[in-house]
């Protein structure tokens, strides 16, 4: 349970998630505000101050994406776009227009709330750089460069260790393809096979099965996460 109270704004207007999701978010610690569309949402920025945002992208009033640019021109609170649109380029446009993360609809409860405490630990610390995550066996020391599986270092390429610095400097989140491309090829309209070939390659090097991934997770149409293994958070020191 949160000991700090922070405070969350969910934007929905859909009686029947809101009826399951607040008090489940109350139930966690968070101080819960409620917005049914875009105008209520952007008047609750000022008015309950929140640290975190569940956004909907079907609203009555106003495109979610659009609400997304309009909050990103007065806030950089954590946005986490909570959506029953699955397209590609929904959830890319999202992410490019400033949102932190995406999840699907329908969602489990746990997955929600681990991605709101990863937000929410990143947000925290957006003055902070990290210098190391853990994600279950994987550890990875940024200040070092250096990766290592069950204390046994994995010896990486230089392109192999910038997408893996990428991924690890969101750990938790979502990373684009576009991000991750121009971390490793300084473009990103890199042809995204070069990007496939060498997650498969950090695969090889750091999954126990590279066919059944748990640390480098693919999001569908969207990029890739540094995950940890079911039943485990990504743990991440800052300096």
């Amino acid at each position: 349970m949160s000991n700090r109270a922070e405070r969350i704004l969910l934007v929905d207007d859909e009686p029947a998630l809101i009826a399951v999701l607040e008090p489940a978010l109350r139930a966690a610690g968070y101080i819960v505000s409620i917005a049914a569309d875009g105008a209520a949402a952007l008047r609750q920025l000022d008015e309950a101050e929140p640290q975190l945002i569940l956004l909907d992208l079907g609203l009555p009033d106003i495109d979610g994406k659009d609400v997304i640019v309009l909050l990103r021109q007065r806030s950089d609170v954590p946005v986490i776009v909570v959506s029953a649109r699955h397209q590609e380029n929904e959830k890319v446009s999202a992410l490019d227009r400033g949102a932190d993360d995406y999840v699907n609809k329908p969602f489990e409860i746990g997955e929600l709330m681990a991605r709101i405490r990863v937000a929410l630990r990143r947000s925290q610390a957006t003055r902070s750089v990290p210098i190391e995550v853990n994600a279950g066996s994987l550890r990875i020391e940024l200040a070092k460069r250096r990766a290592s599986i069950e204390g046994e270092t994995v010896k990486l390429s230089p392109k192999e260790w910038k997408l893996l610095q990428e991924l690890s400097l969101s750990a938790g989140q979502v990373v684009s393809h576009q991000r991750l491309l121009a971390a490793g090829w300084s473009s990103s309209v890199t042809d995204q096979q070069y990007l496939r070939i060498y997650i498969g390659l950090l695969r090889q090097k750091l999954e126990v099965d590279a066919s059944r991934p748990v640390h480098l997770v693919t999001e569908p149409g969207i990029g890739y996460r540094l995950a940890a293994p079911a039943g485990r958070e990504v743990e991440v020191t800052f300096a």
